[in-house]
């Protein structure tokens, strides 16, 4: 059922309200099952390495760096077989919405194109064999993503998180509740440059909107929304930054014109609902719910697309953060994140766990 809220010029916003009849309990089980049927396909060997205890410490830490880099907890896509390859895809479609799925299979499939990229430039003799050999170090590859599984789907404390080179997916279920942030992706290049892929943009919509929104906001709110020129070299909530986010910058929706407040829901919208819509709704209503005007919108840097940019949107229950840093001046290399305040890795629903039952 759809109820609408409010009307406000040419602005309308929705919330959504789920069924009566638990959908999330329906949503939660059927990622249960695949998770089940992924893990009965595993031999013993397999089985070490991809389950682990809910309490290890790799479920609370995530990180986008490439495998060369950091490794990573888990059973990874290239030590499956093809047919567990294709249960974990049956995890990722029950989890995510068709956007989200496609979105997280194509940040997949990017690593791919990157070492193609740069073995053509290696070949037309544009890098040297010192810089070939050190992106080779750093194990870009679709088959370098893992799969990790804390605690079994029939534990009233389990979950599963994915995670690669600018992936990051942690699903953690505390009895019927489901926690799905930190959700982090992110695109190097953001923009392919070349070949039969040449002007694929996996995040393009996420930069779009909040170009557009920079732009069409009078020169005095562009001037406050600013809070800095100086572009970070990535997500100030970064994986190793140990930074949080907790003043209030840039310009509230509530100065907004109703159709600038409409493109700042279409940028929340292409966040949260990259999950299953049953849990996209819920999480949309609990934003909707404590305040869209109380949303901070910041940018940083320049407004053009192809120049580095970053824009955070800062809400009561949750934080986006967008990061075009590039390099060499270029914007070309996007960090992206959604994050439940208070609530990542079922921080809020696990305390009261503890507190109410025996371990």
């Amino acid at each position: 059922m759809i109820k609408l809220l409010s009307v406000i010029g040419s602005l309308c916003i929705f919330s959504i309200m789920p069924a009566k009849t638990s959908c999330q309990g329906m949503y939660n089980e059927e990622i249960k099952q695949a998770a089940t049927t992924f893990i009965n396909s595993l031999n013993p060997l397999q089985k070490r390495t991809a389950l682990l205890s809910y309490q290890d410490t790799a479920r609370i830490k995530w990180n986008n760096l490439p495998v060369g880099l950091r490794a990573r907890a888990g059973i990874s896509i290239g030590n499956m077989t093809d047919e567990q390859r294709k249960l974990l895809h049956r995890i990722l479609s029950v989890s995510l919405s068709s956007q989200g799925y496609l979105k997280a299979t194509s940040i997949m499939h990017l690593d791919n194109l990157l070492n193609a990229w740069y073995d053509s430039l290696y070949y037309r003799k544009d890098i040297n064999d010192t810089l070939h050999r050190a992106l080779q170090d750093l194990q870009w590859s679709h088959r370098n993503f893992y799969l990790a599984f804390f605690g079994l789907p029939s534990d009233s404390l389990w979950g599963y998180k994915l995670e690669g080179h600018h992936l990051s997916i942690n699903f953690s279920f505390v009895n019927t509740r489901l926690s799905v942030t930190p959700f982090f992706i992110g695109t190097d290049p953001a923009e392919y440059p070349m070949g039969e892929y040449a002007g694929w943009r996996v995040l393009g919509q996420e930069e779009d909107l909040g170009i557009k929104l920079i732009h069409l906001l009078p020169l005095a709110q562009q001037k406050k929304a600013t809070i800095s020129m100086e572009v970070p070299q990535d997500i100030i909530t970064g994986a190793e930054s140990g930074k949080r986010l907790l003043d209030y910058q840039g310009i509230k929706a509530n100065e907004m014109a109703a159709g600038h407040k409409a493109i700042l829901l279409y940028i929340l919208r292409e966040f949260v609902f990259n999950m299953e819509y049953e849990k996209a709704v819920i999480e949309y209503n609990k934003i909707i719910s404590a305040g869209i005007d109380k949303i901070y919108f910041g940018w940083i840097g320049p407004m053009e697309e192809s120049k580095p940019h970053y824009y955070v949107l800062n809400g009561p229950t949750f934080l986006i953060e967008f990061d075009n840093c590039g390099f060499g001046g270029n914007g070309n290399h996007i960090h992206a994140i959604w994050r439940e305040k208070g609530k990542e890795f079922g921080e809020d629903v696990l305390k009261k766990h503890y507190q109410t039952e025996k371990h």
